[in-house]
């Protein structure tokens, strides 16, 4: 009896831990869910010129909006004074300003929201013992992230309220990325969690699905620019670009550097190039996997991922052609985060889940 009870107990902690990973897979997944939101309202506050609606950082009194019609007027007057309502918006009423204000505001406690849905679960899970030592610093790690985010908004929106009209490309850019990473991150870790039915893919193919994923960060980083500078708002055909493959006047500015981050037509022809070579790089990866891999589900994954980054080139082109139009800009970047959490998960994949404290073998 005592010989069976032993034996029992390591596959009962085992079945323990197992449990335990599937409730913090599962908060994870509703993070990521919440930050894909996020995003996607940073997108539309983008898009409708909204982000410098709200020109002081009040990480907690921010959380409550204008409550009467002074509160409004207040908050109005202050948006008066920069640039952007002088030169873009000025004669504007108190409705339309409200209009801008509440993308900005829902913007805000979105990213407020995902820190406490980050920080208190967090908490809970680590006194209650279901975090296992190995997640505790990458879970800590993913918090400090966030709150790194949040400082990183807020120089973003300043440097659009003494002398722009809107915000930095630069610091548009590196916003976007970092909120990436974030999704990154949490995808990540989140997969490391499942449970895989398919044993880990060899090294060459885990480095190749990494690369994947660097790769796709770096094009939506291009795509951040390309938003920054209103460049999808010209040379709206396609494949043709002013009438050329490769079109002239490309670095007409000095230094030599500075066309791909403040030309529009540099940056949005780079980004069409990274474009065709992120295609061609998924397809190169599909056939290594194929032949190192065959028949198992990480070459379908890779499959899958090609067939993404097709479908997202040309909601891209549609884009374009619809000269970025509200919904199409929208849609391309939504599924630009559903191609970034797909490949996370492909790479997460080809690597196997985390070990276990308690990994035992059980034989029938």
């Amino acid at each position: 009896m005592t010989a069976l009870t032993d034996a029992a107990a390591p596959l009962a902690a085992r079945n323990r831990e197992l449990r335990n990973r599937s409730w913090v897979r599962g908060w994870l997944y509703v993070v990521l869910l919440v930050l894909f939101a996020l995003v996607m309202v940073g997108g539309a506050t983008r898009m409708t010129g909204s982000g410098l609606s709200i020109t002081e950082w009040k990480p907690i009194h921010g959380v409550i909006p204008p409550l009467n019609q002074a509160e409004w007027q207040e908050e109005f007057e202050k948006y008066q004074q920069i640039p952007q309502y002088e030169q873009i918006n000025k004669g504007m009423t108190l409705d339309e300003f409200k209009g801008i204000f509440w993308w900005e505001w829902a913007h805000r406690l979105l990213a407020r929201g995902v820190g406490f849905l980050v920080a208190i679960p967090l908490a809970l899970f680590w006194l209650s013992g279901r975090l296992e030592s190995r997640l505790k610093p990458k879970l800590v790690g993913l918090l400090a992230l966030g709150g790194l985010q949040g400082f990183v908004g807020w120089w973003m929106v300043a440097s659009g309220l003494s002398e722009r009209v809107s915000v930095s490309q630069y610091r548009l850019a590196i916003h976007l990325t970092f909120a990436c990473i974030i999704v990154i991150a949490v995808a990540y870790i989140a997969r490391g969690l499942a449970v895989y039915s398919e044993r880990p893919a060899g090294r060459s193919v885990q480095r190749f699905a990494g690369i994947m994923v660097l790769l796709i960060l770096f094009q939506i980083y291009l795509g951040a620019l390309v938003a920054g500078l209103h460049a999808g708002l010209s040379y709206n055909t396609w494949p043709l670009m002013d009438g050329a493959i490769v079109p002239g006047d490309l670095l007409v500015i000095e230094p030599l550097w500075r066309n791909f981050f403040e030309s529009p037509k540099t940056v949005q022809f780079v980004h069409r190039m990274f474009a065709y070579t992120l295609l061609a790089v998924s397809l190169w990866h599909v056939f290594s996997t194929v032949r190192i891999a065959p028949r198992t589900t990480h070459a379908r994954r890779a499959w899958v991922l090609a067939l993404l980054i097709l479908a997202q080139a040309a909601i891209g082109v549609g884009t374009l052609l619809a000269q970025a139009q509200m919904h199409w800009a929208l849609l391309h970047q939504a599924f630009a985060l559903f191609v970034l959490i797909f490949a996370t998960a492909h790479w997460r994949a080809t690597k196997g889940a985390y070990p276990l404290d308690n990994e035992i073998e059980v034989r029938i």
